[in-house]
């Protein structure tokens, strides 16, 4: 089996089981993690992680060695899962984005850095998939307002508004949770 990646690319490029054993074994947790952000339950993330890596398998050879491999990974995982919600007609409510940017997420920082990454994947899954979509999307993978636009077909304007009421629906579900409670006491 292959030790490094270098050697684990070589031997996906040329058909090597082995070596997509290997490659699958050392990303798939990541790129479970990816999927299950855009998803609302582990069955649909599971999905997404196969469809996904079989896109990795048969473009392997477009990989050129330039930037990072895992990166390129996460790349096909997030257009995977971005493909899956076009095919369930992803939905964006409209949301008044003035009253949007005004909404306090201020104590999200603190209250975040105390809860379990579970917890907050949970809260996020609860999300309508639209704003769960734009929140992983800008928030988790660091894409801007304009190339989420591009991605979802959806304007700027709607990608900003659709964060702030995740943000906002995230806030709520901090402040009300037994979580935000048994911490804000300290």
């Amino acid at each position: 089996m292959a030790a490094n990646e270098e050697e684990i690319i070589k031997g996906c490029k040329a058909g090597d089981r082995q070596s997509q054993k290997a490659l699958y074994m050392r990303f798939s947790a990541k790129m479970y993690g990816v999927c299950l952000r855009y998803t609302k339950n582990r069955e649909e993330a599971e999905d997404l992680l196969q469809d996904g890596f079989v896109k990795v398998f048969n473009n392997i050879k477009q990989y050129a060695g330039a930037g990072s491999f895992e990166g390129w990974i996460r790349r096909i995982m997030v257009n995977t899962a971005l493909e899956f919600l076009r095919k369930k007609k992803l939905e964006f409510s409209s949301f008044d984005v003035l009253h949007a940017e005004d909404s306090s997420f201020e104590n999200a920082p603190e209250a975040l850095s105390k809860i379990a990454l579970n917890d907050l994947l949970a809260f996020i899954q609860q999300m309508p998939r639209g704003y769960q979509t734009v929140f992983n999307l800008f928030a988790i993978e660091g894409y801007s307002h304009k190339e989420i636009g591009e991605m979802l077909n959806i304007s700027e304007g709607t990608s900003r508004s659709q964060l702030a009421r995740a943000r906002q629906i995230l806030q709520e579900k901090l402040n009300d949770s037994p979580i935000h409670l048994k911490y804000s006491s300290r």
